[in-house]
């Protein structure tokens, strides 16, 4: 009877090692493939048959709707609704103008402009706008439009009452500039985010760089101009593009108009919600969602291609 080498014996046990770590690996990983199963891919796919249906919650396609085709979204792109108020094109349209300036002029620019000025002010200064910022960025979004429409109230708000204790007139800002509105409450909703992570790419810049500017007389703004930018431009690229994704799928001023007055402030995200559980039109509100779907893949892909070309 032959003896294994001493020298196999290792190589033995750390195959046995590797194979126990895959098992305790796959078996701790079951749970989480199984709620991401259930909770993601199959509601997934749930979404995209329904949106080739006429499903409804009320009437007899409630329990046996029937197969449509793509009557939904032909429906959707209608040419001759499509650009009438509450109608999908109008949404969408409105949604394209919220984003452009919410999220890239309002939210990207502010929280740009606001990180570079906490580099220049004291380190309490910073820690305390800082901790605010944080704080308007981590409140529930429900306590911060509440907040924002007791703000706005034309009755018993405190913008008007600041107004007239200064002898302006009151306004009705919900009622008269909706859009306006909700685009001033997503910019500072938002601005915390961008702010918070152009203040990190910004400390990471070297000291050196900025010390040398320093010597050679460089005002604030060149030093921005031709030192800060250039070097966070990753930075930004991934900033406009979460942001864009984010703002486009944002329901919270539904808290503040609900979607009006007159559908003046009714975003896709709004519409969608609108259709699917208040007219109860199931299968035309899965296919906005599909839409949607397909919308934030193509921002997705951009934001991924960006990524391997800056890691090339």
């Amino acid at each position: 009877m032959t003896s294994e080498p001493a020298s196999d014996r290792p190589r033995r046990k750390v195959r046995n090692f590797a194979l126990l770590s895959n098992r305790a690996g796959a078996a701790f990983l079951t749970p989480a493939g199984l709620l991401v199963s259930v909770f993601v891919i199959v509601p997934f796919f749930w979404v995209i048959f329904v949106s080739f249906t006429n499903r409804t919650l009320l009437g007899k396609t409630a329990l046996n709707p029937e197969f449509v085709g793509l009557a939904n979204y032909f429906s959707l792109f209608d040419p001759g609704n499509f650009l009438q108020r509450g109608q999908f094109g109008f949404s969408l349209i409105l949604t394209v103008q919220f984003v452009l300036a919410s999220a890239l002029i309002g939210q990207a620019l502010l929280g740009l402009l606001l990180a570079w000025l906490i580099q220049t002010v004291p380190p309490w200064v910073k820690r305390i706008t800082e901790t605010f910022v944080i704080a308007a960025w981590i409140l529930p979004e429900v306590v911060i439009g509440f907040a924002w429409f007791a703000f706005l109230d034309r009755d018993q708000g405190t913008l008007n009452a600041m107004l007239t204790s200064v002898g302006l007139p009151r306004g009705d800002f919900l009622l008269d500039q909706p859009f306006w509105v909700i685009v001033v409450f997503n910019t500072w909703r938002g601005a915390a985010f961008s702010m918070m992570l152009f203040g990190s790419a910004f400390s990471s810049i070297s000291p050196s760089y900025f010390q040398a500017a320093d010597v050679a007389g460089a005002t604030s703004w060149q030093k921005f101009r031709d030192i800060g930018l250039p070097l966070i431009r990753g930075h930004i690229v991934t900033d406009l593009i979460l942001i864009t994704m984010w703002t486009f799928n944002t329901f919270t001023p539904f808290l503040l108009t609900n979607g009006g007055p007159s559908y003046r402030t009714e975003l896709v995200s709004i519409y969608n919600y609108r259709v699917a559980f208040h007219d109860f039109q199931f299968g035309k509100g899965a296919a906005v969602g599909v839409i949607m779907m397909l919308i934030n893949l193509a921002f997705a892909l951009i934001y991924l291609s960006i990524g391997r070309k800056k890691k090339g």
